[in-house]
């Protein structure tokens, strides 16, 4: 034990060698232990521990509560694109072509490096998307890209914090925060009900805006490879391959939930934007109108909270709200089994 310990101290010893001394001391600095320990709880309560103590449970109905998390969040990353902006990429002393980390502890300086630390904390106050899926039973919104967007991002931001507060890497900050703005607003808006639903047809371009954020920081953090740059070569591949990694994820799910082959109208579905529409079923004088609409976070954000309305007429079941990462499949094979029980009460 004496042995693993003394191994610790000389990774901590190296890590603060290189540190950035302004924030060695703030709160889950000093190791990045903690956050790898947090990180690796969140998917183990969210993919195993969650679902198994809600398994003989109750969905929760959370609509006020997620109305509340969605305003806050909107909030929050509005707040932190205008510190992450005002504290150099707005005001004209950022350069987009090359930005070196500042040291100093100029007041400009210093705003961007608290910035910083705000942005790598928002990253455990998204858990709650995942949190919220389990407690009302959307284990299915669970899944691999949500979990790998939200798990590893606190621990990519430490080190980000740890080494470089501020300069060019927080570009990656100032076009993620403004996304969320967009992908909270839009969570928020589908969680008030059935009667904002009409107007959230945009959910398919708000999966694009997340992969188009993705290129332009690839981009941006690629092209210190081809010039002079007094920034870390090591942070460049960092942020630049995080994005390609999240660019795929995103471009599978975008292709999953928006370019499968649509079913025949015969089948009395229609899919648009992942989400399935219209499934209209008429015998013997009776009319089943049921409409499934979804809505996705994705990311980096990401993925959370929507609202799925669900059944118009004779069919006795009523849909709750739904969240993101709706696959196109799931929903389909819903509105088959909801077809089927039509008949059956015919």
């Amino acid at each position: 034990m004496s042995i693993i310990m003394q191994y610790i101290d000389q990774f901590h010893d190296m890590l603060d060698k290189h540190a950035d001394t302004r924030t060695t001391n703030w709160l889950l600095m000093s190791s990045p232990f903690p956050t790898l320990f947090i990180c690796l709880s969140y998917v183990y309560v969210v993919k195993v521990l969650g679902p198994k103590l809600m398994e003989n449970r109750k969905p929760f109905q959370l609509k006020n509560t997620l109305i509340v998390y969605n305003f806050f969040q909107v909030i929050f990353s509005a707040w932190l694109f205008y510190e992450i902006g005002m504290s150099g990429w707005l005001t004209g002393d950022y350069s987009l072509r090359c930005q070196p980390v500042d040291y100093s502890d100029r007041p400009e300086v210093l705003r961007m490096v608290y910035a910083s630390w705000w942005y790598y904390f928002s990253k455990f106050t998204e858990f709650m998307d995942t949190v919220f899926f389990v407690l009302r039973k959307k284990n299915n919104h669970v899944s691999t890209l949500h979990v790998i967007h939200h798990g590893c991002m606190p621990m990519s931001v430490w080190f980000g914090v740890k080494f470089t507060p501020g300069g060019h890497s927080t570009f990656f900050g100032l076009l993620n925060t403004f996304v969320h703005v967009v992908m909270y607003t839009y969570y928020l808006l589908a969680a008030m009900g059935p009667k904002i639903q009409p107007y959230l047809w945009w959910k398919k371009y708000l999966t694009a805006f997340q992969m188009l954020q993705f290129i332009a920081i690839m981009v941006h953090a690629f092209q210190l490879l081809f010039i002079e740059c007094n920034y870390p070569k090591a942070f460049v591949w960092w942020i630049g391959l995080h994005a390609v990694m999240f660019l795929f994820l995103f471009k599978e799910f975008y292709q999953q939930s928006y370019q499968q082959k649509k079913p025949r109208k015969s089948e009395g579905a229609v899919m648009a934007n992942g989400v399935a529409k219209g499934d209209h079923y008429q015998s013997k004088g009776k009319y089943v109108n049921g409409i499934a609409n979804g809505t996705t976070n994705g990311i980096s954000n990401g993925i959370a909270n929507g609202v799925t309305n669900g059944v118009n007429g004779s069919s006795p079941r009523r849909r709750d709200a739904a969240d993101y990462y709706v696959k196109g499949e799931s929903l389909a094979t819903e509105l088959n089994l909801r077809k089927s029980f039509a008949t059956k009460v015919e």
